[in-house]
């Protein structure tokens, strides 16, 4: 149909997820938006149907063998696409957490660091060139051998192991030991080896304690049980393991993260004695350049060690001056408050995938279409002009850059704009628009047009100032230095600031015994469950409600089946094939394994004879097709599930289906659900809500929606505190405390505190201009309204 140099990506009949259908046409080397409304489908246009195609693609010119090696996203649902290069995706889902992955390996600067210490570092006298693996805690040569390169050691005492000694053992005086049949052994193997199990902890000599919990033997013994009436025991062979041991090995070994986290329970973190929590061994710490360890330097914010490499000598200079073209981009996307020894886990999924994009500016690949996942995630309006600059730059080294985004500063600054709409789930899958983004103000039906050449008038509030006041410090944390700051109870406070500044620090401060808190809910954007199992219905409470309903019905009174019968997560009322997950996995010769619908339920979870139970004419598996908008109107007489499917649409969650499983939904969508199980709850006293950027992911018309809601909790009488970028939403804000001046060590202090009004005109903020122009930029930034009633949307109550 085309030649290789069509200018076009060309989509025909993409039925990915909700998508209806699609033809779209949208153009190579350009900087290419993908937006509208959460849950429209332009993640499952950009991500599911353009990027899955270009993988499956590659993966067809690798070897079958090796094929089976590598994660496969499968092929999507779309009629043909033409014009497609290879694709690079940049999405915010993380890998397993790991404390060895750091930035200094996501970025691959630690490799680069390692190189300059062995080839350029000061060596003591006599001592010989080490390997740069040696510089590496990750690797044999380089691990300190105490902690295996951690940095931290996991100790154990007797007052963790027997928190009350006046207890025996027989009683359960070792807390740390496992209950039921396993517990009673190891105490049926002290007994057998002479111990006194039946005397007070304390009343033991010394010696005996400490070989009980902490010896590293492991005796065999003959133990004869007692024998209960009603049963013969007969005597067997036990092997006694220590408090110590039993604690260590299910911390390290256990799949189970509730058996773990009881192990943890008994053991405290601290820094290795040998390395001193540097992680490496003594002849690598010996090893010098300007005057520092590898481990300081991999301690220092990105931006600083990049001012400590200069001045280097001429051997040096080729691998400062690639380590310093390395780190710039990093600190360009405003991430050089970051240290080359922070762990993966404890960053955001937006720094963490602008980590990523800066590593790819430094690839230098062309001819590729890089697919981004909202690169403004988590970034002050400040850095937003870096982040384009760094796509525009992808773009002029010769690629194809797709971002899926709702930032309006970013879709303003895209060559060419895809809207998908116009409303969520099934009411959404359309493109409306694919374009110039001037273009997109003629679409009536853009929900994205209204906010990009226009302000819907938002609702006047009155200030509030809240009935008392919420001290929280001083805080010495992280980069906060004795900070001391106070939150109006009764009211709606943004706290804002760039990357890094210390927000998160201090909100994670508060705590419910705090005077004046009342009850505390922080609400984030983790996962509602880690397996398909665990949906929007089990999360919310509400598929109780919907089981009940169920076996209350003649059909199942008659067939005798209770609310268990209706649950796909234990046997009785499921398929067994597919052990009520809905699909089995397919073992593919020299291919990897591959999902299919069971073929005996199909898909739907249940046995036959659980489907033959109808509630108004629909089955178990039909109901948790439903979308929460059509559910609310197939239970609207029922009031128990009508509170929790309003709470749900309240939140603007309408398009999800009730047994959409929890690995599907966004992290924006996560944090909603868990506010709606919230709002369904009756509230009784004064709750204080946190929230840490709750508009991540969200298109405008639906943080319109999500900051109803907020207001809506603060009327009640409660008070929310947010963590927020979005300054629509601080313009909103009855106080704002702003965090800075930068990030890191640069941050760390509260720059202003006030009205939005009040935190606008404040010198050295670095949200004060980005905040003046919100509160300027709408006919009611400045309190007032201009009166006129043309506000085009749902902004607010009428």
């Amino acid at each position: 149909m085309c030649s290789s140099h069509d200018p076009y990506v060309r989509v025909r009949g993409a039925r990915e997820h909700n998508l209806q259908g699609v033809d779209v046409d949208v153009p190579r080397d350009a900087l290419v938006v993908f937006t509208g409304v959460s849950g429209s489908g332009k993640s499952s246009l950009a991500f599911g149907t353009v990027y899955a195609e270009a993988q499956r693609r590659y993966f067809e010119s690798v070897a079958p063998y090796a094929r089976r090696l590598i994660h496969q996203v499968g092929a999507p649902k779309v009629g043909e696409i033409s014009g497609l290069p290879p694709a690079v995706s940049l999405q915010q889902r993380r890998a397993a957490p790991t404390s060895r992955s750091s930035v200094g390996t996501v970025t691959n600067l630690s490799n680069s660091l390692r190189m300059l210490f062995s080839r350029a570092g000061e060596y003591p006298p006599g001592a010989e060139r080490l390997d740069s693996d040696a510089f590496s805690p990750n690797t044999a040569a380089g691990a300190c051998p105490e902690c295996h390169g951690l940095g931290r050691v996991h100790r154990t005492s007797e007052e963790l192991l027997v928190p009350d000694p006046s207890l025996s053992i027989r009683e359960g005086a070792i807390a740390a030991w496992p209950g039921a049949w396993q517990g009673k052994n190891l105490r049926d193997i002290l007994d057998a080896l002479g111990y006194d199990v039946d005397r007070p902890w304390r009343e033991l000599p010394a010696e005996q304690r400490e070989w009980i919990l902490f010896t590293d033997e492991q005796p065999v013994v003959t133990v004869h049980p007692v024998r209960d009436a009603d049963r013969i025991q007969r005597p067997y062979q036990g092997t006694y393991m220590s408090a110590r041991r039993y604690v260590m090995k299910t911390f390290a070994d256990s799949k189970s993260p509730t058996l773990r986290a009881k192990a943890e329970r008994f053991l405290v973190s601290a820094p290795c004695p040998v390395c001193g929590g540097s992680r490496l061994r003594p002849e690598a710490l010996a090893v010098t350049f300007a005057g520092r360890t590898i481990a300081e330097l991999a301690a220092l914010p990105l931006s600083e060690l990049a001012g400590s490499l200069r001045g280097a000598g001429e051997v040096a200079r080729v691998l400062t001056d690639d380590l310093r073209s390395r780190i710039a981009p990093v600190v360009e996307l405003g991430l050089g408050y970051l240290s080359l020894d922070r762990a993966t886990p404890t960053l955001s999924s937006g720094e963490l995938q602008r980590l990523r994009l800066a590593t790819q500016l430094r690839s230098g690949l062309f001819g590729v279409v890089y697919v981004l996942d909202e690169p403004s995630a988590g970034l002050h309006p400040a850095d937003t002009e870096a982040l384009l600059a760094m796509l525009r730059q992808l773009k002029a080294a010769g690629n194809s850059v797709f971002v899926v985004e709702h930032h309006l500063d970013v879709v303003r600054g895209a060559d060419w704009v895809v809207d998908v709409g116009p409303l969520a789930g099934e009411h959404g899958g359309r493109v409306l628009h694919s374009g110039p983004v001037a273009e997109l103000a003629g679409v009536a039906e853009s929900a994205t047009a209204r906010f990009l050449f226009g302000r819907a008038e938002e609702p006047v509030r009155q200030v509030r100032r809240g009935h008392a006041a919420l001290k929280v410090g001083p805080v010495s944390r992280h980069n906060l230095r004795a900070v001391t700051a106070e939150f109006p109870l009764g009211a709606f406070t943004a706290v804002t600031g760039v990357s890094g500044s210390g927000k998160s620090t201090l909100i994670g401060e508060i705590t419910e015994d705090l005077p004046g808190v009342g009850r505390l809910v922080r609400v984030d954007q983790k996962p509602i469950g880690r397996t398909p199992r665990s949906n929007l219905a089990t999360y919310t409470g509400l598929f109780d409600t919907v089981r009940k309903v169920f076996a209350g019905t003649d059909e199942a009174r008659a067939r005798g089946h209770g609310v268990g019968r209706f649950s796909f997560n234990v046997s009785g009322g499921r398929c067994e094939t597919c052990q009520g997950e809905g699909f089995v996995s397919v073992e593919l010769l020299f291919l990897p394994s591959t999902y299919a619908p069971c073929p005996d339920c199909g898909g739907a979870r249940y046995n036959p004879e659980t489907l033959e139970v109808t509630y108004r004419g629909r089955n178990i598996a039909q109901v948790l097709d439903l979308t929460v908008e059509a559910a609310a109107e197939f239970f609207a007489d029922n009031p128990a599930v009508s509170r929790s499917l309003g709470a749900l649409l309240d939140v603007g969650l309408g398009y999800l289906r009730l047994g959409q499983p929890a690995t599907e939904l966004s992290g924006g969508e996560a944090q909603r659900i868990k506010l709606a199980s919230e709002l369904q709850r009756g509230r009784r006293g004064h709750t204080l809500y946190l929230l840490d950027e709750p508009t991540t992911g969200l298109h405008p018309a639906d943080v319109e929606v999500l900051m109803r809601q907020l207001h809506g909790l603060v009327d009640g009488g409660h008070t929310v505190i947010v963590v927020e970028h979005d300054m629509s939403v601080v313009a909103a804000a009855d106080h704002v405390l702003d965090l800075g001046p930068g990030g890191g060590d640069a941050g760390g202090r509260i720059v202003a505190a006030g009205t939005p009004a009040e935190v606008a005109r404040t010198a050295g903020s670095a949200t004060a201009p980005y905040l003046a122009r919100a509160l300027d930029g709408g006919g009611d930034g400045d309190g007032k309204g201009d009166g006129d009633g043309k506000g085009g949307g749902a902004a607010g109550p009428r």
